[in-house]
């Protein structure tokens, strides 16, 4: 309640009561629905992302990287032997056997590894979110300014919670799916001439799996805001921003990660790489 002590209804403050209680009940039927979807929101930033739908599909990846292990040990084991008195060849035919042991362990491993990662993301994005007060995310009737301001500004509000909803379940997808290209980015990281695509995978699969913890915490210093007295009046502001900004950097993450991508494989470094493929395996 906005206006102090006023806790029941009586002769004495009909007045001032029912206006509130008017306003409470307004509130509260326009916070139904929006419950639903901030619960929504937290479900897909704090819960773990499912990702045994594509178990079979990560074995067929699996067993088809495993092909390679035997060709990349026989060219490992014939530079060794090949490689005489050469320190050099010698200590490269030690890198690859090296990268070769790793890459297996890795790659099988992938699966298990990718799914204690995404748990750790949400261990992480649900310890912030359970500091947040829960009232902040409602309207409320807190004051006459901040009620002004809800009507004024809560379609917009609406908005964004919907628009990060569905950069959230978009989100949620691509980690989904990340499982697939997990052992893909694995396998070429452990190979010198294309580890620079591996990174690549590996980064932008990193990056994914950590936005919902980095929207909890834009989240949670938007809410610190209310202890401050001058934002006091403007929650509705500061909760519209909050979700903007979570839109926002959502967005920057995915064209970010398009414009690596499509740079990595249209950029003249394609063609260097090959080379470079061709020159080692020479």
């Amino acid at each position: 309640m906005g206006r102090g002590d006023v806790t029941e209804c009586g002769l004495s403050n009909l007045a001032v009561c029912l206006p509130e209680k008017f306003i409470e009940y307004l509130l509260s039927i326009i916070n139904a629905p929006l419950q639903i979807l901030l619960n929504l929101a937290k479900s897909l930033m704090t819960e773990p992302v499912n990702i045994s739908v594509f178990f079979s599909l990560w074995g067929v990846i699996v067993y088809i990287l495993s092909m390679f292990y035997g060709l990349f040990i026989i060219f490992a084991g014939f530079n060794f032997m090949i490689s005489g008195y050469d320190s050099a060849k010698r200590e490269n035919a030690k890198s690859w056997l090296k990268n070769i042991i790793m890459m297996v362990l890795f790659v099988q491993a992938s699966y298990i590894l990718y799914g204690f990662v995404i748990e750790l993301s949400a261990l992480l994005s649900a310890g912030v979110m359970d500091i947040i007060n829960p009232n902040f995310f409602l309207l409320t009737a807190d004051n006459i300014v901040n009620v002004g301001l809800q009507f004024f500004l809560g379609m917009s509000y609406l908005i964004v919670i919907i628009i990060a909803i569905i950069f959230l379940a978009l989100r949620y997808l691509l980690v989904a799916v990340g499982v697939v290209f997990c052992p893909i980015g694995v396998f070429c990281y452990f190979v010198p001439p294309l580890q620079g695509y591996g990174k690549m995978v590996l980064n932008v699969l990193a990056v994914v799996m950590f936005v919902p913890f980095f929207d909890a915490v834009i989240l949670f210093a938007s809410s610190a805001l209310m202890s401050i007295p001058v934002f006091e009046n403007f929650k509705i502001v500061i909760m519209t921003a909050a979700f903007l900004c979570i839109n926002l950097f959502m967005i920057f993450l995915i064209i970010f990660a398009m414009l690596k991508a499509a740079n990595a494989v249209m950029s003249s470094e394609s063609i260097k790489t090959a080379v470079k493929v061709g020159k080692y395996l020479a």
